[in-house]
């Protein structure tokens, strides 16, 4: 494909770096809008679909009773599990399944944050297959999904709703390991703000700071594209601006509503880029000492920007623009200060800045750099190559 241009300029175009070929999977329908759950209610009745699995938490039972109420009263029967309160390991995943395949689910429904979004997609991918959760890690290996399955976040973070990935813990390892398959887009999405306003500041803080680093890693990927490019810059216009007024006040909704949008713009990012060498570092944090995903992302997020800056100063520089941070007088300058917005953003949402403070000692340094490198499916995606010395370096200088 020859792409003319005016530019006289004899470095290669964007798309010409990008390879110009992308694939974007989307959710066949997506509903954005506050009070858009009304409408999921009213789609899922027309589909004749009559045994319904939804997976949940339960502080957001109270937000989706009325809904549950309607389909029960239009002769849905409902199962729902609501004992997902952390990042799920793989005999968590097998348990859930189960009482799904026993209740003999037609269809699947995941509203929560993301680890209920991920294992309701993986549900759904697995009520009737003879594959196992082990033999489905990496990419392209689920076979089919045969059950109807939408999501409903109630958390502007992970983008699961719209992404083509799901994360579980394998427990003997103790590292997350990732699932990417078309098979688990979702059939719908319905992103309604108003049920993330009663979400604690913290888990504010942390998901907001999760899908930051979805839309940064994915516009300094070695393998970005422009078409990619255009989400990850306005999501992260959009999470810079609001993120710190929604942890100060969680009724904001104007706030809600651009971290939702803004979330969902980095879920768009994860399948046809996906994230990098700050998903890969932070991967050990949770599957060792179960810190929740969002805040291992946000301690290292500084970090591995400055270990990257170097690799494209311009992109860098524009993710400052894009943070609201006025232009220094050289590209450099105004990547470093871009550097600082996103460290001093997290330490204003009440993000700890040191490994130490969440508890990971500096004994383990070596340990999780060695794990790092075993998710060579993300680290292949840094615009810098990483070595277990940059992950050990990198760790270090978070004490």
């Amino acid at each position: 494909m020859n792409i003319q241009s005016n530019n006289t300029n004899p470095s290669p175009s964007p798309l010409e770096r990008a390879g110009v070929r992308l694939t974007l999977l989307q959710p066949q329908k997506v509903v954005f809008g506050t009070g858009c759950i009304s409408q999921f209610c009213d789609d899922y009745l027309q589909l004749g679909l009559k045994r319904l699995f939804i997976l949940t938490a339960p502080p957001i039972f109270p937000l989706i009773r009325p809904t549950v109420e309607k389909l029960a009263e239009n002769g849905v029967s409902i199962l729902i599990y609501d004992k997902i309160l952390q990042e799920p390991t793989i005999k968590d995943f097998y348990f859930v399944l189960e009482q799904a395949r026993t209740f003999n689910a037609d269809s699947v429904v995941g509203i929560g944050g993301g680890s209920v979004l991920d294992t309701s997609k993986l549900i759904a991918a697995l009520i009737e297959s003879d594959q196992k959760v082990e033999d489905i890690f990496g990419t392209g290996l689920l076979k089919s999904r045969k059950r109807w399955l939408a999501c409903l976040p109630t958390t502007a973070g992970t983008g699961s709703e719209v992404s083509p990935n799901a994360i579980l813990l394998d427990e003997t390892d103790k590292l997350k390991k990732g699932i990417v398959s078309p098979h688990l887009v979702v059939d719908a999405a319905y992103l309604d703000p108003q049920l993330t306003v009663t979400v604690p500041p913290k888990v504010t803080a942390e998901t907001g700071m999760d899908a930051l680093t979805h839309c940064i890693e994915a516009y300094t990927n070695k393998f970005a594209h422009p078409i990619i490019d255009m989400y990850a810059r306005k999501g992260i216009e959009l999470i810079a601006a609001n993120l710190l007024r929604a942890v100060k006040d969680g009724k904001d909704i104007e706030a809600r509503e651009a971290l939702m949008l803004g979330s969902y713009y980095g879920g768009i990012c994860l399948g046809p880029v996906n994230t990098a060498a700050v998903h890969a570092l932070s991967y050990p944090l949770g599957g060792e000492f179960h810190i929740s995903h969002g805040l291992a992302n946000a301690i290292l997020l500084p970090s591995v920007m400055r270990f990257n800056r170097n690799s494209d100063v311009r992109k860098f520089a524009d993710i400052a623009v894009a943070c609201g941070v006025p232009a220094g007088a050289t590209e450099e300058e105004t990547a470093e200060k871009g550097v600082d917005f996103i460290t001093q953003l997290s330490k204003d949402c009440g993000i700890p800045t040191r490994l130490t403070e969440i508890g990971i000692p500096e004994n383990a340094v070596g340990r999780m750099a060695e794990a790092a490198m075993q998710v060579q499916r993300l680290l292949k995606n840094n615009p810098r190559e990483v070595t277990t010395e940059d992950a050990r370096d990198i760790y270090n200088s978070l004490y």
